[in-house]
């Protein structure tokens, strides 16, 4: 069904209050530019794949907003997606929305910042994760209202810094929505409703899976790119920017059990290796699969695996969850009743327009994403190293695996596969 054929703030007017913490008040947050109505400007940092998406859905699912703004390190990255927006047929009815002239597109590894000081409302913040922490912080630090695409961060400090600023957003009353849209997405809400009224009953036993294909971008690498610009290009990668799999993928799945069950696990004992990735530099140093065990402080086991496998003759592939209670189970969006399908990437960015302007329940996820990221953190960790790891252990980490500098050609080797027994969890 198509999102413009309903009413935009009833939907969310309907179905979004389960995606808000009780507590929090249906309030007005200040615009930067003012209040209500009034247009919202907005920029976006990563112009890849997925931040031209973010651009769309946007737009498709909110009225009275504009692009006017783009950073990336790369002008080619910018520039042809960009060209996409303009001109690809099934933008044809927001490529009006598209503002982003030349003086308002910035390149470099400061562009966030040259970005963040024009007159946006609300920021986009869809790099490789790897800098989610860091551009957040600067995003909260200029109070604009934020999109800011799963996961939080690689590493523990990396969240650490990310949850300080949540706190910071939460005191402004800024606006944070997320990348996991399962959050928004009227089967899920439902179910989580019926779920916490008791539908299946007292939840024993929980499933994650995300079983699927390799995120491989770049198929070779280009004599010309030094070190850096050659770990952007292939950042699915490469642990310090990507996370591995269970952190930039598998969050989605691991995101969607720490909302139902209402909590993060309280340790965690992993496995995992890689089985086909070969040893060439384009598969990086991430595993390819991964199988966890995770404890909630009640005492339920959340049992996790993530794995991406070549498509093949007779490969298995499964991406969902699943609840046992006493009294049933559940997929997590098998609950709910009648109603319009919106696509949940879209009623997102309308939910995150109604909180900015107060025509919708405030929403801030930054906290709820973050322990999320954590969480998957934990597990990688636990696999990587052989250990058992406890939320404790996880939030006093010295784990921190961002680059002491930034530059196209900046040299950076590769850490070997980590072995357990061998890698320690620091």
């Amino acid at each position: 069904m198509d999102s413009s054929s309903i009413s935009r703030r009833s939907l969310i007017n309907r179905y979004s209050a389960a995606t808000t913490v009780a507590a929090f008040q249906i309030i007005r947050p200040e615009l930067v530019r003012g209040q209500g109505k009034e247009k919202l400007r907005a920029g976006l940092v990563g112009f890849g794949g997925r931040g031209r998406q973010a651009i769309a859905d946007h737009l498709k699912g909110t009225e009275n907003t504009e692009v006017v703004a783009a950073a990336d390190i790369f002008e080619d990255k910018l520039e042809s997606n960009l060209r996409w927006l303009r001109e690809e047929p099934r933008n044809a009815d927001i490529r009006d929305r598209v503002k982003i002239d030349p003086d308002k597109r910035f390149i470099g590894f400061d562009s966030y910042k040259k970005l963040l000081q024009t007159d946006i409302d609300v920021v986009f913040l869809a790099t490789p994760p790897g800098y989610r922490p860091e551009h957040f912080e600067a995003a909260v630090a200029a109070r604009k209202h934020v999109f800011c695409e799963k996961p939080f961060g690689t590493d523990p400090a990396g969240v650490r810094r990310f949850m300080a600023a949540a706190k910071k957003s939460e005191e402004l009353k800024l606006t944070v929505v997320s990348g996991a849209q399962r959050r928004f997405d009227r089967k899920y809400i439902e179910t989580f409703d019926r779920i916490k009224s008791g539908a299946i009953g007292d939840i024993a036993a929980a499933y994650a899976y995300w079983v699927g294909t390799p995120v491989i971008q770049q198929k070779a690498r280009e004599a010309k790119w030094g070190d850096m610009t050659w770990q952007h290009r292939a950042w699915y990668s490469f642990v310090w920017i990507c996370g591995d799999q269970i952190v930039e993928q598998h969050l989605h799945n691991i995101d969607v059990m720490n909302w139902f069950m209402g909590a993060h696990p309280s340790k965690v004992v992993a496995t995992g290796g890689r089985c086909w990735r070969p040893g060439d530099e384009i598969y990086g140093n991430i595993y390819d699969h991964i199988s966890a065990d995770f404890e909630y402080p009640n005492g339920v086991r959340l049992s996790s695996y993530c794995r991406q496998f070549p498509t093949g003759q007779h490969i298995h592939r499964k991406i969902g969850e699943l609840l046992v209670g006493s009294k049933g189970r559940s997929n997590c969006n098998d609950l709910a009743g009648p109603g319009p399908n919106i696509n949940p990437y879209v009623a997102e960015h309308t939910a995150l327009a109604n909180s900015i302007r107060g025509e919708g329940p405030y929403v801030n996820h930054a906290m709820a994403v973050a322990e999320s990221t954590l969480t998957c953190i934990m597990a990688r960790e636990s696999a990587y190293s052989g250990q058992e790891i406890t939320w404790e252990q996880a939030m006093n980490s010295t784990l921190d695996l961002q680059p002491k500098e930034f530059g196209y050609d900046v040299k950076m080797d590769v850490p070997g596969i980590p072995q357990p027994g061998v890698y320690r969890f620091l």
